[in-house]
């Protein structure tokens, strides 16, 4: 079917995949999700294929499909790259997809739908220029243009994360090694697993991230600490981005987008760093939460539009 009544967008994880239908000013139409098969490429095709054709026919109705997952598309061989379901790497995931279900597919990474879907219908709506900011168990960005998802000449428009953290102080050189090969990147700081190293280091004490910043809300002096340090880096590595990027707005999603006072305490500091006599850019909370990947896949062909 090629009518584009609906919107069709998928998640594929690691351990589900998950797809949306929405209408074009945003409403959600279904929401249907499967486990992802373990360690098979065209089990994980067949399973993509099958959830779209239902999806059309409980709807009676064709959409266009959009599909977010880790990693991206190679522009050089036009193979699935970088993805923690490692049975799709090496593969041409688009062109067998769009063979299996007769039509254009769209595959961005799962930053770039995040930051599409908040850039949309989320706390970006109102900017012209949206930072979508994962921090969980990695720290990615994707950034969205007047509505359209940046992605670059090379497809990886967005990669902050693999930035060394700037402007360092000698005891944060060289840096924690990083599974990309290097030591210092900003996500070894500034992800889940770097706040537990990082307090672990200074205290001694194993915590998961969730733990450390519950407890620095109720007063932990060694937990709050961990946490000022956090912000501190977060608002030197950020105000690199602005330099360069100068958003509108900024949103947070992953885990540690639920702490609430990096919103009040990162903006206060950021300004040190900001090449501007003023910092205007906001950072702000996701409204999608964990639809937002779903969400910004479908958006891959086009944002809200009025009933």
């Amino acid at each position: 079917m090629t009518d584009d009544r609906i919107r069709l967008g998928i998640d594929l994880g690691g351990t589900k995949i998950e797809i949306v239908a929405l209408d074009r000013s945003g409403q959600e139409l279904l929401r249907r999700r499967v486990a992802t098969p373990s360690h098979d490429y065209r089990a994980t095709l067949d399973a993509i294929a099958h959830l779209v054709e239902a999806t059309e026919r409980e709807l009676d109705a064709g959409g266009t499909v959009g599909i977010g997952t880790p990693g991206s598309i190679s522009r050089a061989t036009g193979l699935l790259r970088g993805s923690n379901s490692v049975c799709l790497n090496g593969k041409p995931i688009r062109r067998d997809l769009e063979a299996r279900l007769g039509r254009e597919v769209r595959i961005t990474n799962d930053a770039n739908c995040f930051a599409l879907s908040e850039a949309s219908d989320g706390a970006g709506r109102d900017g012209s220029v949206v930072l979508g900011v994962i921090l969980g168990t990695g720290v990615g960005s994707g950034v969205v243009v007047r509505g359209e998802v940046l992605e670059g000449l090379n497809a990886i428009a967005g990669e902050w994360g693999h930035n060394p953290l700037p402007w360092p102080r000698d005891d944060e050189r060289p840096g924690p090694p990083c599974f990309c090969g290097r030591s210092g990147c900003i996500e070894t700081w500034l992800s889940g697993p770097g706040i537990e190293r990082d307090h672990r280091t200074l205290t001694g004490e194993p915590a998961s991230a969730k733990d450390i910043a519950e407890r620095a809300s109720a007063g932990d002096v060694a937990c709050a600490a961990t946490f000022e340090r956090y912000e501190e880096r977060f608002a030197r590595a950020i105000a690199h981005v602005i330099n360069i990027l100068d958003p509108d707005v900024i949103v947070l999603g992953g885990g540690i987008s639920n702490v609430d006072r990096l919103y009040a305490n990162v903006p206060k500091q950021w300004g040190a760093w900001v090449f501007s006599d003023r910092v205007d850019t906001r950072l702000v909370r996701n409204v999608h939460g964990d639809s937002s990947g779903v969400r910004g896949a479908a958006w891959l062909w086009g944002g809200v539009t009025a009933s």
